[in-house]
């Protein structure tokens, strides 16, 4: 850009003032040329005036002036880009605009408006595009001047509270959002103000007017404004929702902190201490732990009382609580809680179910007899008011029952909240119950161990499945194998198997972490390699944060192996990564047997290059082999891959009547009755989903097509049989398929699946996932989703290379809603 000429150029930007305009008549032919123009183009009037404007622009171009003059006639006008020959032969980008200029005898003409996009930032956009762009982002955004008060946001933003776009003019944060981290937030726009560099991915974790009653967080990114001598004007941010994701960080978080101090010691009422002492602050307000007396003694639990007159008594064991003193505890530590038969404590007791109960009674008093009565009070009068009574379950005895309280300044405890402290009593029921027996700490491992493996695997129909777990000698100690399957959205499923290093309870406490991590890694749909690098993260930090040295890596979860693999039944497409673990064995239906070749990351913790997946597919009736490395350990060094692979081979070669008998028998040939490490084998036999079980369709992004997509659907499961659901399946498809055409972008497709639910599956090339929201009576939309939520069994979203999948299903078993 040496010429002044070419400077000019060079400035030029897509505002009207600083375009080039021309003027052309009802054919297309120059009549006007300006100063402007020539120096855009460097032709002179005598050389374009009269002359067709197509000799202006370059071949592909001028051949698309017949279609671009009808559009302007039909359209009054037109914009966009085409590329010009400058008089030297190069070619120039331009931004152009045409709109219809009449002349006073009522002939007609086209003004044409020329800019020059070199240099530029990109497309012109005029300011209803880019009002539009800002106002219906489902982002929250708002704009704010240099005194911090709010001077423009968007309707989005009016979910998190603080009033209307009107309600928020001319205010400051600490206004609009009293309560919340203001002033952390305020020295973020300052410093942006201040710098000019922009802040992203900032979380402020808090309460919001729009959920006064529970922790959200939210992301914010800031970034200065300039005007046009670069002075600051404002900061704009944008507000992102991420409640979840932090719920879902604060569960594998609780589970770590679970699985490292609860169970440490072969004391029972520790043990129970240690679990209140969890549970409290991050998941409840106020838990207490009830022992069967003869548990508390080490003897056999006795039989409860089941009549509804009788009285139970319990021994508290341990108790914790948000507020010094524990003002909610009705009896002491070590002192008897008698319960009626027929409270809630009591039946959870007696049928080892758990029980949950989002608002409780405010003028219940608790459920206990005989509490003195400076003790006694209503849940009202302690503030609490939701409860989940989970079982203290050890191989199948039912020793006591853990209680979880919250107070009103939490959500009511939810399935996912039940679930968790369905785990975290579960760890804490096994070490309560090696501690009664007084077994070593080789049986106390083994027990722990056991109980984190899966009693049973899930029913499914996309694999044949069977497991084979070999503990190892009690002279070397215990290892922390596992093995794990998982079913996923679309009647997929994940096959896992993992080892932690070392022996000993510690080692069985850390599988038990990272089984759980694996189980709600896999709930959020990732890739395997995205789940293996999460699962890499999350050991790395703990290790990292803990202070573990290099001679107590053993021990722990650095260094730990695992390969997971995700199945779909539809395609038999294979997806699998491994980080530091022997990759699967492939028995062939014809009986051949081959090893997939898996790239092999580093073990979990270790750092190193990235995990890759691969993909492969598998014919129906193939069977995968995952094992731990100590299927074919021998004790000695006399061996090589080849050699271990060979034998593997031949194992798997042997035919049995059943998978699970084949199974064993791999296990026998291989290992002997005293193994030198833990041994685990998963063995699953894929099947395939008949051609008659899956439907889809491509839809185009046509509000219209919605009510098309509605009959597709009734009609297939007309034909599946299945009429009793297609009023729940209309609306989701109608839901599903109208969020994908309003909000998301590329091609869509719907897909109904039949497995032992019914799934619907809508794709687009969106990446945004949609949020569940509980619109107000007022509101005129936001209830697709919610009552998508209420009549499907589950719903979610998965993301794929193409963009992502929303599906929901419905049981096939259960009467429709």
């Amino acid at each position: 850009m040496g010429t002044h000429e070419e400077q000019d150029v060079g400035r030029q930007r897509f505002d009207v003032a600083d375009a080039a305009p021309l003027l052309l008549d009802a054919r297309g032919v120059v009549t006007s040329w300006t100063r402007d123009a020539q120096r855009l183009l460097a032709y002179t009037a005598a050389e374009v005036v009269g002359t067709d404007v197509a000799g202006l622009l370059s071949a592909e171009d001028a051949a698309r002036m017949p279609e671009l003059a009808g559009r302007c006639r039909r359209d009054g006008g037109w914009a966009g880009l085409l590329t010009a020959r400058h008089r030297s032969g190069r070619p120039v980008r331009l931004m152009v605009r045409i709109t219809p200029a009449v002349e006073p005898d009522g002939a007609a003409h086209w003004l044409v408006l020329l800019s020059d996009v070199a240099g530029a930032r990109g497309w012109d956009m005029s300011r209803t595009v880019l009002e539009q762009m800002v106002t219906d982002s489902p982002v929250g955004i708002a704009i704010v001047d240099t005194d911090l008060r709010c001077v423009w946001s968007n309707a989005a933003l009016e979910q998190f509270g603080g009033g209307s776009a009107a309600q928020r003019l001319g205010r400051r944060l600490v206004e609009i959002q009293p309560g919340i981290d203001t002033e952390g937030i305020e020295a973020q726009i300052r410093h942006v103000l201040e710098t000019g560099r922009p802040v992203v991915g900032y979380e402020h974790v808090g309460q919001v007017r729009s959920a006064p009653h529970r922790e959200t967080a939210h992301m914010l990114s800031f970034t200065r404004l300039e005007d046009d001598q670069g002075h600051p004007m404002g900061v704009y941010y944008t507000v992102v929702d991420i409640t979840e994701r932090h719920r879902a960080r604060q569960r594998l978080a609780l589970l770590d902190r679970a699985g490292e101090l609860i169970g440490r010691t072969l004391d029972i009422t520790r043990t129970a201490q240690e679990l209140a002492d969890v549970a409290v602050q991050g998941f409840a307000d106020f838990v207490c732990v009830d022992l069967l007396d003869s548990v508390l003694r080490g003897a056999e639990p006795e039989p409860v009382p089941r009549g509804d007159t009788d009285q139970v008594p319990l021994r508290r064991a341990g108790h914790q609580s948000v507020n010094a003193g524990v003002p909610e505890a009705v009896v002491e530590i070590g002192e008897v809680a008698t319960y009626l038969a027929g409270s809630p404590p009591i039946r959870s007791l007696v049928t080892g179910r758990s029980w949950r109960e989002e608002r409780l009674d405010p003028l219940a008093k608790e459920w206990a007899t005989d509490i003195p009565g400076d003790r006694a009070a209503t849940f009202l009068e302690l503030g609490l008011h939701s409860v989940l009574i989970v079982p203290i379950r050890a191989r199948g005895v039912t020793l006591g029952v853990t209680t979880f309280f919250r107070r009103h300044r939490q959500d009511p405890f939810d399935e996912d909240d039940l679930a968790l402290a369905e785990d975290l009593v579960s760890r804490a029921a096994v070490c309560v119950d090696n501690a009664r027996r007084y077994s070593r700490e080789r049986d106390a491992a083994l027990v722990l161990q056991r109980s984190l493996l899966p009693r049973r695997l899930p029913e499914q129909d996309a694999v044949e499945v069977a497991a084979c777990y070999r503990p190892a000698d009690e002279l070397t100690g215990l290892g922390g194998d596992w093995y794990d399957l998982i079913t996923l959205s679309g009647a997929r499923v994940a096959l896992v198997v993992g080892e932690v290093p070392g022996h000993g309870i510690d080692a069985a406490a850390a599988m038990g972490r990272l089984r759980t991590a694996v189980r709600t890694l896999a709930a959020l749909d990732l890739p395997p390699d995205e789940v293996l690098a999460h699962l890499d993260d999350l050991v790395g930090r703990t290790a990292h944060e803990e202070g573990f040295g290099p001679e107590e890596a053993g021990v722990q979860q650095v260094g730990s192996g695992c390969v997971y693999v995700i199945y779909d039944p539809v395609d038999g497409q294979c997806t699998m990564a491994a980080a530091g673990h022997p990759a699967p064995a492939v028995v062939l239906p014809d009986g051949s047997v081959s090893f997939v070749d898996l790239p092999q990351g580093p073990p979990l913790g270790a750092g190193g290059p990235p995990f890759e997946s691969v993909e492969l597919a598998l014919a129906e009736g193939s069977t995968l082999a995952l094992h731990t490395d100590g299927l074919l350990a021998r004790g000695d060094r006399d061996w090589t891959l080849d050699a271990d692979r060979d034998r593997l081979r031949r194992a798997l070669e042997r035919l049995a009547p059943t998978l699970d008998l084949r199974c064993r028998a791999v296990v026998d040939a291989l290992v002997p009755d005293r193994p030198y490490d833990d041994v685990a084998l998963l063995m699953a036999r894929t099947r395939l989903l008949g051609a008659d079980q899956v439907a889809d369709w491509d839809l185009p992004a046509d509000p219209a097509v919605v009510a098309d997509a509605r009959k597709e659907a009734t009609r297939q499961l007309t034909e599946w049989g299945l009429e009793d659901l297609a009023f729940t399946t209309e609306l989701v498809v109608s839901e599903l398929v109208t969020n994908a055409i309003r909000y998301a972008d590329g091609p869509i497709r719907l897909r109904l699946i039949r497995d032992r639910a019914l799934i619907c599956e809508v794709s687009d090339g969106g990446a945004t996932a949609p949020h569940l929201r509980h619109p107000r009576t007022t509101d005129e939309g936001g209830r697709g989703l919610l009552l998508v939520s209420q009549f499907t069994q589950r719903w979610g979203t998965r993301f794929v290379p193409e963009g992502k999948v929303i599906w929901a299903e419905q049981s096939l078993t259960d009467p429709p809603a």
